[in-house]
């Protein structure tokens, strides 16, 4: 069997970079590692693949890690510093970019400065391809169904917990400076900045999690990839309380691997509920290790690129570009999809369609 194209992955040593890089294996593809550090490219132990070093203050180093490649898949954080320029880059091989930030702001860099640049080009750029972002802008999709537009989407994570990465904490941080720690949601039909408490409330998901205590109002990024291409002014993420506080506690551990494929412990269900005129539609999608999961997300979102199956160019989020209800059986192997379900809402006001 002939090798599959070549696809770079700079952050290539990286906890996800590491799982994209073996799901790329998997599928046929033939990595290309790129890191800003030799060393760490070389710890890895991968003789049969080309290692490139490179960095993002040097075009120059990202032009010739990018050459003869099909696609780049950026998984190195943080975001607000890598993004543009090997999105840059990418635009000058004339090679599509997927990335797995869940950073907001440097998601809403990206579409600001490249939507009408991508599709000029013809090159697509797909930002948030990732856990955070990518599935529950998928789900929200098939939720909807032939519904043209809503008024509410509640993106619900059930997390057993989260052990967040060395990446994820200093993504946070940069985050957290970029919007003077306040938090960002979707109200109204655009992005607002709040400062004070998120609502605590409590979530019914799927069995078998049942009801959960969440955190309200979390900053997710399907704040910014949901209203790109969905008409619905207002966009909610809960969280599970649990999960929550071990992000934020300075001493959680990072995942420590559970299986032989690395993955950890931790499960998780997606819970998106849409509301429109009273009625709610449903979709859930449960599975194991945010982290390991992005890894087909993102391969997925290059293999359909690669292969024609995008219903746009240019710069889109997942539910935008991709047919999402075809995206998300693609990844049965990874994910267990629920039943969509429909009914007649009985929550009133603003209050979550899920909360007790």
């Amino acid at each position: 069997m002939e090798p599959g194209p070549a696809v770079a992955v700079f952050g290539a040593y990286g906890h996800t970079g590491r799982f994209v890089t073996a799901e790329l294996r998997d599928r046929g593809y033939v990595p290309v590692l790129v890191g800003r550090d030799g060393l760490r490219l070389r710890a890895l132990g991968t003789p049969d693949l080309d290692l490139r070093t490179a960095s993002t203050d040097a075009p120059s180093s990202l032009d010739r890690a990018l050459e003869g490649t099909a696609a780049v898949v950026d998984c190195a954080g943080p975001f607000a510093v890598t993004a543009v320029p090997v999105v840059e880059a990418a635009l000058r091989a004339g090679i599509p970019y997927v990335d797995v930030a869940a950073e907001i702001e440097a998601n809403l860099d990206t579409f600001a400065r490249f939507t009408d640049r991508a599709r000029a080009a013809g090159v697509a750029v797909v930002p948030a391809m990732a856990f955070f972002g990518a599935l529950g802008d998928l789900l929200a999709v098939t939720a909807m169904g032939d519904w043209k537009r809503a008024d509410e989407v509640h993106v619900a994570y059930g997390l057993s917990g989260w052990h967040p990465t060395a990446g994820t904490r200093i993504a946070g941080r940069v985050s957290q400076q970029r919007r003077g720690g306040r938090r960002v949601l979707h109200t109204g039909g655009r992005m607002e900045y709040l400062y004070g408490p998120r609502p605590l409330l409590e979530w019914t998901f799927p069995d078998p999690m049942g009801t959960r205590a969440v955190v309200g109002e979390f900053t997710m990024a399907e704040s910014v990839t949901i209203p790109r291409h969905l008409a619905v002014p207002e966009v909610r993420a809960h969280m599970t309380v649990e999960a929550a506080e071990e992000l934020s506690a300075p001493d959680t551990p990072p995942p420590a691997p559970a299986d032989e494929r690395g993955r950890s412990a931790q499960t998780f269900v997606v819970d998106v509920v849409v509301r429109a005129g009273g009625r709610d539609r449903r979709a859930s999608a449960r599975g194991r290790d945010i982290y390991a999961v992005t890894a087909p997300l993102a391969v997925e979102a290059v293999h359909r690129i690669l292969t024609g199956r995008v219903k746009t160019t240019g710069a889109a989020s997942a539910g935008e570009i991709f047919d999402a209800p075809a995206f998300l059986r693609a990844l049965s192997a990874h994910i267990a999809l629920g039943s969509h379900r429909d009914g007649v809402s009985t929550r009133a006001g603003k209050r979550s369609p899920g909360a007790g």
